[in-house]
């Protein structure tokens, strides 16, 4: 590179971690979320208020129907709460917007756009020019490892790819929080820890703020600052618990003695939330 220029993709690596600097802090304030109405009403979520600081990692775990993914979806927007309110950088949150961006188990791409296409879309609607687009698309291809198939479709790509190609699509928006809902829950254990392994790099490159959804605690552990764990339906946080390994993460600390205590408490939480949900049932 030429002495005092700077390419646009070291423009767009910088943008993001200028993006990231002191923000994505979230606040789940008194939340509930109801469904239906009248006899029929359900409620989901009960009076939860969760504090996120900006670059945290956060994971919530909780029995199968306990309203992870509901709350999850509050944050993006997608769900209004029925009362108290969601807060990102103390902007109420009223609907999905690019300042959250959101991963799903199933990828969602556009299958009729290449991969290249698909991480430019969201700069595209934004109004960047194309020069600018192709420049981000290819930072975050070149981020995820991708570029050799910057012109294959989705169909064209294994579910770990798949999946990379859709984190890459979400940060292509520059977001201050990152939203993902068992992201990788689809995919073969060796896969998946290449994911984790993958997502806590691109977490300590921009400092983004995670929160992340999902069923594995195993998982939890390895990615999490902390983890919230939520009671069964109606769902609220009850356990807040920090995990203390040094980062980086590897492998092998899942043998830890401080990783097998924790994942102690929350299996045995979790089995208490699934237990009392069971009797619920039969009642």
């Amino acid at each position: 590179m030429v002495a005092g220029v700077v390419s646009m993709q070291e423009k767009s690596l910088l943008k993001v971690r200028a993006a990231q600097e002191g923000q994505g802090r979230i606040e789940i304030d008194g939340v509930s979320i109801v469904f239906g109405s009248g006899a029929t009403a359900t409620t989901a979520v009960q009076e939860t208020s969760v504090s996120i600081s900006p670059g945290e990692f956060v994971c919530i775990l909780g029995p199968s129907g306990c309203g992870k993914s509901t709350l999850l979806n509050s944050v993006a927007g997608y769900v209004t709460p029925s009362s108290g309110r969601v807060l990102v950088d103390d902007e109420l949150v009223t609907e999905p917007g690019p300042d959250r961006g959101m991963v799903f188990q199933q990828y969602s791409l556009f299958p009729w756009k290449t991969v290249h296409q698909n991480i430019a879309f969201g700069p595209r609607r934004a109004g960047y020019t194309k020069t600018e687009c192709g420049a981000i698309a290819n930072t975050f291809l070149s981020m995820i490892g991708l570029s050799k198939i910057a012109d294959s479709y989705p169909g064209e790509l294994s579910g770990g790819m798949q999946q990379r190609v859709g984190i890459a699509r979400a940060l292509a928006n520059y977001p201050r929080v990152l939203l993902m809902d068992e992201p990788f829950g689809a995919l073969d254990a060796q896969t998946r820890l290449m994911m984790q392994e993958s997502l806590l790099s691109i977490w300590s490159e921009f400092g983004i703020t995670v929160l992340f959804v999902t069923h594995d605690v195993d998982e939890a552990i390895f990615l999490a600052d902390r983890i919230l764990i939520m009671s069964a339906s109606p769902g609220s946080v009850i356990a807040d618990l920090k995990v203390g390994l040094e980062r980086p993460r590897l492998p092998e600390m899942a043998t830890a003695p401080e990783a097998v205590e924790l994942k102690k408490k929350c299996l045995a939480s979790i089995r208490a939330q699934s237990l009392k949900a069971f009797e619920e049932v039969r009642r």
